[in-house]
């Protein structure tokens, strides 16, 4: 049998046993275009439309795909990936899927999806790093409202625990926290590749916190993160009242700090936004730098898509390009999911990418935006209002107290109900520095904490702001 005859009866079998595991319509979407082009030395190569199509392969049908290649070809099967990336010209590149996609025997490919004890590793070359190597600093887009951030982490990249350390990022919800952590650990192992580098979810910290108790292995877990030399721990908010699990990284922290060794926190928040999160913890997190991502502006948004776009060997107009980007603008992850949708789309119903269809996906997406959210104004205006206070007097330079408090709690609130980075809430709101906001924040969140009547005045503002 010819190579290619041979692939597709194979790859025929593996799609039997694919329909059964998948609803129709993912079916449909991701295995149907697939072109099986040879079957040769124990390597079965598949042809994708796209980049986007192998890296959503590779991220979400990985399992299935190395049960199905187990089950009908055998043990030790190579996938390999012809990923057509100029469709004008015909061009492919060739690509070998990554380990995880080599067919293992099926009580392997059980446990395939379940996350690694890395307490079993013992030496370098062991230790998973449990980076994306597609979150790296070649495509992660520079924009005003990233450059900050981007700059100090490739700083703390070439040296690590010499600069900034720790180094804590925060922002909103899908603006590339992750991405840029995942960048910084990635050229770290580049540069160094005997450190020990660990990136890890706080929830998944905490997991093996509890489990390390459970199982008595809890000099273990203390033993094997004392030995990582770039420990990078994403979404530290999700360890706000959670003291056992603070208290255990606390010391790990103190460890690992002391010892010269580099720490890198994400969080949705500030440091003294953080409610829940003991005080001795706060004052580490700010120790080194505390650096803020913003959502990315309309510029930055339209070369994101555009390099998403290139990236996913798609042909979509400049015009459909400026319609996202000015009607998508809540984060990083919305974008790439409108692109992933209308890609989605296209391959389904067999149809251009065009303004019609673009509109029809975006209205889907950002239809429940029909609420005018809170802005800074507004917040300035209800606070002034309740305060029986001119929004004029805030802007000045008096230093009256009660006039001070109305500004704090006005940037209080605008940190709290807003994305607006610090720096921007400093200026709307008496022209101040970001420094200052941060330190408002602070005030008004301790007295919330031990003044009754004044944290009943904060949430009777909130629930005006509710009503606006």
């Amino acid at each position: 049998m010819i190579e290619g005859n041979q692939a597709i009866a194979l790859w025929n079998k593996c799609l039997e046993f694919i329909r059964d595991n998948v609803n129709a319509t993912a079916f449909k979407t991701w295995f149907e275009p697939i072109v099986p082009l040879k079957y040769d030395n124990k390597a079965l190569t598949i042809g994708v439309p796209s980049p986007f199509f192998y890296e959503y392969l590779e991220e979400k049908y990985v399992g299935l795909l190395r049960a199905a290649i187990y089950k009908e070809i055998g043990e030790g099967t190579e996938l390999m990936y012809s990923i057509l990336t100029d469709k004008t010209n015909q061009i492919t590149v060739n690509i070998e899927g990554t380990k995880r996609s080599q067919a293992v025997q099926q009580n392997n490919v059980q446990n395939a999806n379940k996350t690694p004890n890395p307490l079993q590793a013992q030496v370098v070359q062991d230790l998973d790093p449990h980076l994306n190597p597609n979150y790296n600093f070649d495509n992660f887009i520079k924009g005003t409202s990233n450059e900050f951030s981007r700059t100090v982490a490739e700083t703390v990249a070439q040296n690590p625990a010499r600069t900034f350390n720790p180094l804590f990022i925060y922002g909103p919800s899908g603006v590339g926290k992750t991405h840029l952590v995942n960048a910084i650990g990635t050229r770290i192992k580049e540069l160094y590749p005997e450190k020990r580098v660990l990136y890890v979810s706080a929830h998944l910290f905490q997991v093996q916190y509890t489990d390390s108790v459970r199982t008595n292995h809890f000099n273990d877990f203390i033993t094997f993160y004392q030995t990582i030399d770039v420990l990078i721990i994403d979404d530290i908010q999700e360890f706000a009242g959670v003291t056992k699990t603070q208290n255990t990284f606390f010391h790990i922290f103190n460890h690992l700090h002391q010892n010269g060794k580099q720490l890198i926190l994400t969080s949705d928040r500030a440091p003294v936004m953080l409610q829940g999160m003991e005080d001795r913890l706060l004052t580490r997190f700010k120790w080194g730098l505390v650096a803020e991502l913003e959502k990315p502006d309309t510029e930055l948004r339209k070369n994101i898509l555009r390099n998403k776009i290139r990236r996913d060997g798609l042909t979509i107009s400049e015009s459909v390009i400026s319609y996202i980007a000015e009607n998508v603008n809540e984060s990083v992850r919305e974008l790439e999911g409108i692109v992933n949708s209308l890609l989605a789309q296209s391959i389904l119903f067999k149809r251009e990418i065009d303004i019609d269809l673009t509109q029809r996906i975006v209205r889907k997406a950002v239809k429940c935006a029909e609420v005018k959210p809170v802005t800074v104004e507004d917040i300035i205006e209800k606070v002034c209002e309740y305060y029986k206070v001119d929004t004029s007097t805030i802007h000045t330079k008096t230093r009256k107290r009660e006039v001070v408090q109305v500004r704090q709690v006005a940037m209080y609130l605008a940190k709290k109900h807003t994305d607006t980075s610090s720096s921007k809430i400093g200026q709307l709101i008496g022209k101040k520095d970001h420094a200052t906001v941060l330190h408002a924040c602070k005030i008004v969140k301790d007295q919330v904490d031990v003044d009754k009547a004044f944290k009943n005045e904060i949430d009777e503002i909130e629930a005006i702001l509710r009503t606006k």
